[in-house]
C-alpha cells in the first residue's frame, strides 16, 4: 500500500506504465465536470471509476482484496478513513472471489489489533495492491460527503 498526494506522483512512475498513466490522468482532469460512473482509459487494462457516498462507521463495511487489478484511490472532495491489513491468510473470506468483479470480501472485525486504520483528505491517492485488504469509506472526522475516483490498473495483459 502506498498513501501520498499527486503532487508526488513522479516518484511512482517506474512502478508500473498504467499506473504512471493512472496518476497523470487524476491529475491533469476536471472530476467537478464529469458525472459520476464508469470511463475507460484503456479498456479493461485501466478504467476509472467516479461515485459520490457519504462515509460509515468503521466497521460496518467488509475488508475487500482484488488479485487482477490494483487500486488506486484518489479523493476528489471531502474526507474517509479506511481500514488497511495484508490479506490475512488464515481467514476465510466471507464471499467466494467474484471473478467477473475481481473481489473477495472479509468480515469485519478481521483481526482488529493488526489492522491500521488511515485518513485520506482531499488531493491523497492510496495505492492498494493485490493482498493489501483495505476498507474504504468510513468515517474520519464524522461523516462526510466524498466524491472518489477509484482507477482499476490490470496488473497483466
Amino acid at each position: 500500500m502506498i498513501i501520498d498526494t499527486l503532487t508526488n506522483r513522479a516518484l511512482y512512475s517506474a512502478l508500473h506504465p498504467r499506473i504512471a498513466a493512472a496518476l497523470e490522468y487524476l491529475a491533469s482532469t476536471d472530476f467537478s465536470q464529469l458525472e459520476k460512473g464508469v470511463y475507460e482509459l484503456e479498456g479493461k487494462a485501466l478504467f476509472a471509476i467516479i461515485s459520490d457516498y457519504t462515509t460509515v462507521e468503521r466497521g460496518t463495511e467488509p475488508f475487500e482484496v482484488h488479485r487482477k487489478y490494483i487500486d488506486v484511490q484518489y479523493i476528489v472532495s471531502g474526507e474517509e478513513e479506511f481500514g488497511y491489513l495484508p490479506r490475512p491468510k488464515q481467514q476465510i473470506p466471507c464471499t467466494n472471489y467474484d471473478n467477473n468483479r475481481d473481489f473477495e470480501e472479509f468480515s469485519y472485525p478481521l483481526n482488529q489489533a493488526s489492522a491500521s486504520y488511515v485518513g485520506l483528505r482531499s488531493g491523497m491517492f492510496a495505492l492498494f495492491f493485490p493482498d493489501d485488504a483495505h476498507m474504504p469509506c468510513c468515517h474520519l472526522d464524522g461523516e462526510s460527503s466524498v466524491r472518489k475516483v477509484v482507477i482499476k490498473v490490470r496488473i497483466e495483459d
